[in-house]
């Protein structure tokens, strides 16, 4: 079984279905991993860099883009990091404090066992995180 990881420009053609010129050759590629048995990883940061994109230079929600992405990911042969198939799975994501990437970047380092040092009052809710405050 051949496994590939998946970039920016190839997951946003797929969830945008543009630009024409590029999306049969997508689409193809898509089709045949699938029918291979392939498997088709999409990192965090690709993630992250979609779901941004998405809102900023395609007009998406935040709403849509977590659901475009989600029902992506949700597909065989897609496959994405536990951390981030967690995240996807809370209620009202695109309304959550921290937000879908700030989640994303505390899951890997949760993952790796590391505690997440920030900022961002709203982590303060998260396990394994330092908010520090300035002074």
């Amino acid at each position: 079984m051949a496994s590939f990881s998946l970039d920016t420009s190839f997951v946003l053609r797929i969830l945008t279905e543009s630009p024409d010129s590029q999306l049969p050759a997508a689409l193809s590629f898509y089709e045949e991993q699938r029918q291979d048995g392939s498997q088709l990883f999409i990192s965090d940061l690709v993630l992250s860099e979609c779901y941004f994109a998405l809102q900023f230079h395609f007009g998406f929600t935040k709403a849509d883009a977590l659901a475009a992405l989600k029902a992506l990911t949700a597909q065989a042969p897609v496959a994405i990091t536990p951390s981030a198939r967690k995240v996807f799975g809370l209620p009202n994501l695109s309304q959550t404090k921290p937000g879908f990437i700030d989640r994303l970047i505390h899951g890997a380092a949760h993952g790796d066992g590391q505690t997440l040092v920030t900022f961002e009052k709203a982590a303060k809710k998260l396990p394994n995180t330092l908010v520090l405050v300035s002074t």
